[in-house]
């Protein structure tokens, strides 16, 4: 049958009707029906045929009415997605062309609603699933074009808001179509992340000052909320090569917008990632944060304390779920972070050398930069189990140098001060470390390699420092929680108030003290004369003291802790030099500790000698209890008299006391003598006190067989006068030596360091080989040489010699 001609346009065919247009579209579709009687018949006929007749009536009454509203695209629209919900998966690409052309040219329209429209059309199709693969479909202008309805600024806030919705359900349909089908262009390239996640952010941004009308459509869901569901669906399909090409436009979207420094936003950004990703991948965002962290280290303070801020939250659900490889990186970067700051701070410049261009440095923000990583190293290690918490003790220990052994640590432009700030930063990680740290075998907890090096801090004369590793010993031996029961320090008649959890010590307890007892009693004491500690230095001294009697004492450490606590009563008493405040407070000290101890002992004598003695002192020199001394207010006076007579607890009453009870009378008749080592010369601390101490010991260690002494073993007077000047000029030549080792290090050519080095190892090479040349040398015969006056015989080897019978077993 001829088509009919347009009147006005000769040779043009007629268009058909649109019931006639659809019916004929529809029937390319039909890959069952090919004509016959099923067409006849109403029951019978194709169900998408019957779907277009419930459009298209076929009433004469309506039919003016149908064909003008067939001009009506939604009307169209409505048909094709009914055919397209109709159709069979497998001839459903013979539509979809036709369909996405269609809704293309939607999505093009300037009228809101038509976008909207084609929006929502294609969200239908998104949603069906094929079993067929396309070799020649393509979503990019899909993806650039519903980005760009993300960002809709279209007058009306209300239609600006269903725009923006419509572009993000729109992008969630691109995903959900292409994500799985590896045929279609890969929808994680950077370019389509570039425009993908942006568009999200952005959306996900604008909860705040966005007032909207209230609506059927808004009230159900906001465009904050789908956005947020749109992300998490996105991050929740990424696989393991996908993670960095998702995270990366998250970070450029946050530097380009100036959002780490409000610091909320680009959490919460992170928050949902870590918990929409799988678990497993949740390492690979932390390394690329870290790896961010690195890339801005020379941008403001406040920039970087955003990123670490998010690393903390990040890390923290990395370590709920999946402890990958990336612990020690962690802190590494963070360690990294702190060591820039300090040398940001001290020369005012993120350059290595002062430029005019150069960005000024404020340092308070560096100060809450520092802050903000120690607080991010603590929150971190809190999430790791024991075996890794005491792995990173170490690597931080490890980063800190050991006095004596690295002069200098800070860069050439910070100097003394830097190596200082550096150190007091790495110990306050350490100490965020070491909090609510609980081992249950202390000898894994307090290693050699850990210990050592901790404890030579202790001797340092920043008195910062010395509080810093004082707290870091007492977090780790508190296991019980009984830290805060021992503060504020004052004498308590009766201690099972204090509630004091007390187990019974463990073979690794009794192994560790065995070991490491005396060096802890040693740098306690040390501790205790340092003429700049404070309140909080002998605060912190009890408080371990306390522990260690608490946590880890036998009878034998209880002798020990006896001893060491009259011990000081006679520093306090004989070091006149120490300032006023220092020997009151030794003095408080040693009374206080005792009291706790007698207590725990339940020796009712030994209780009674401390109950009378700070009685007595109450009552004559109060200034010698920790109420008046070791508070905010000390009441002291201005000298100190001599002290004696019954304020003052005698050790042979104690150790007679004691006796009684079971405890070793010998052993607590011994006055404490610290054992001197050469940690002690390095760190020069040794006063006429300590030499003393070092003279009798060596005498102690020697036998009655060995009682013959050499004149320069010999105490006098002048010996002693001697030392005096002698360890203060020691002192001052060993600084001034090191300050030009440094110097030299710094500022000398590399050639002359090496011949410097070259000249040291051949000095020790030519020793060795002395030493060599005495150890090999053939023994001599024990019927002794035999020479001809020109020289000795040979040695007669030892397998050739000739031993008395009683001498060869």
């Amino acid at each position: 049958m001829p088509l009919p001609s347009f009147p006005n346009f000769p040779g043009l065919p007629d268009f058909p009707s649109p019931r006639r247009l659809l019916l004929d579209c529809s029937t390319l579709l039909d890959h069952q029906v090919g004509g016959g009687v099923c067409g006849c018949c109403g029951a019978l006929r194709p169900r998408y045929k019957r779907l277009v007749d419930n459009i298209f009536p076929e009433d004469p009454e309506v039919r003016s009415n149908e064909i003008k509203a067939a001009e009506y695209v939604c009307i169209a629209m409505e048909a094709l997605d009914q055919l397209l919900m109709a159709c069979h998966c497998q001839s459903i690409n013979l539509f979809v062309e036709s369909f996405l052309t269609m809704v293309r040219k939607l999505l093009e329209a300037d009228k809101p609603n038509l976008q909207i429209l084609g929006t929502n059309s294609f969200v239908k199709f998104a949603n069906i699933e094929e079993d067929t693969a396309s070799y020649h479909r393509s979503y990019d202008f899909f993806v650039s074009r519903f980005s760009e309805m993300c960002h809709s600024s279209y007058e009306d806030p209300d239609i600006r808001t269903k725009i923006r919705m419509a572009g993000i359900r729109g992008l969630q349909g691109v995903v959900r179509k292409t994500v799985n089908d590896e045929l279609q262009a890969n929808i994680w390239d950077p370019q389509h992340m570039d425009k993908i996640v942006p568009s999200l952010l952005f959306n996900l941004q604008q909860e705040e000052g966005v007032e909207r009308s209230p609506s059927p459509e808004t009230e159900k869901e906001s465009p904050v909320e789908l956005t947020e569901r749109c992300f998490r669906e996105l991050l929740g399909r990424a696989a393991y090569g996908n993670i960095k090409n998702a995270v990366k436009p998250v970070l450029m979207h946050l530097d380009n917008h100036s959002l780490w420094e409000s610091k909320t936003f680009a959490v919460r950004c992170f928050k949902i990632i870590m918990y929409s990703i799988q678990s497993q991948h949740s390492h690979l965002v932390i390394q690329q944060l870290l790896g961010h962290l690195d890339a801005n280290s020379k941008t403001s303070a406040r920039v970087r304390a955003g990123i670490v801020e998010v690393i903390s939250e990040a890390a923290v659900i990395e370590a709920s779920g999946s402890i990958g490889p990336t612990v020690l990186e962690v802190f590494n970067t963070l360690l990294k972070q702190l060591r820039l700051s300090v040398d940001y701070e001290l020369t005012g410049t993120y350059d290595s050398f002062a430029n005019m261009g150069s960005k000024v440095i404020k340092v308070h923000e560096e100060r809450q930069l520092q802050e903000v990583v120690i607080k991010t190293i603590g929150t971190f290690a809190n999430t790791l189990p024991t075996y890794q918490r005491s792995e990173v003790m170490l690597f931080i220990i490890g980063k800190i140098p050991v006095p004596g052994m690295y002069p200098a640590l800070g860069s050439a432009n910070t100097g003394v001060e830097g190596s200082r700030m550096i150190q007091i930063m790495l110990l306050k990680s350490l100490l965020q470390v070491t909090a609510g740290f609980q081992s249950t075998n202390i000898l894994t907890a307090l290693p050699t390699s850990f210990l050592d090096p901790l404890l030579s801090f202790t001797l340092m004369e920043d008195a910062e420092i010395r509080l810093l590793v004082l707290d870091i010993l007492i977090s780790i031996i508190d296991r019980h929680d009984n830290r805060q029961k021992f503060s504020p320090v004052r004498i308590i008649s009766d201690i099972s108030v204090l509630k004091l959890k007390v187990d019974k010590c463990s073979r690794q307890d009794n192994l560790f003290m065995k070991k490491h007892s005396q060096r802890l009693y040693r740098h306690i004491y040390l501790a205790c004369k340092e003429d700049s500690s404070v309140q909080r230095h002998f605060e912190s001294l009890y408080t371990l003291l306390g522990l260690i009697c608490v946590e880890l004492a036998n009878e034998e450490v209880v002798v020990d802790l006896i001893r060491l606590a009259l011990a000081l009563q006679d520093l306090a008493l004989t070091e006149e030099a120490l300032p006023v405040y220092t020997r009151c407070a030794i003095h408080a000290l040693s009374a206080v500790y005792l009291n706790l101890i007698s207590q725990l002992t339940t020796v009712p004598t030994f209780c009674q000698h401390v109950h009378e003695v700070i009685e007595s002192r109450k009552k004559l020199v109060p200034f010698l209890l920790p109420e008046d001394v070791l508070v905010e207010s000390s009441k002291i006076p201005e000298k100190l008299e001599k002290v004696e007579g019954e304020v003052l607890f005698v050790q042979a009453k104690i150790a007679e006391m004691l006796g009684g009870s079971g405890y070793n009378t010998e052993r607590l008749a011994t006055p404490y003598i610290p054992q001197i080592t050469d940690e002690d010369r390095l760190s020069k601390r040794k006063s006429i006190g300590d030499t003393f101490s070092l003279q009798l010991e060596m005498e102690s260690r020697n036998s009655p067989e060995k009682e013959q002494r050499s004149t320069a073993e010999q105490i006098t007077f002048e010996t002693l006068k001697q030392a005096m000047v002698d360890s203060v000029n020691v002192e001052e030549l060993e600084r001034e030596h090191r300050r030009q080792v440094v110097e030299r290090f710094q500022t000398a050519p590399f050639e002359e360091i090496a011949a410097h080095c070259g000249a040291r190892a051949s000095l020790l090479q030519s020793k060795l080989n002395q030493i060599f040349e005495i150890t090999i040398r053939p023994p001599p015969s024990p019927s002794g040489s035999v020479g001809n006056g020109h020289g000795r015989t040979r040695s007669i080897p030892v397998y050739e010699m000739k031993f008395p019978d009683l001498c060869v077993y």
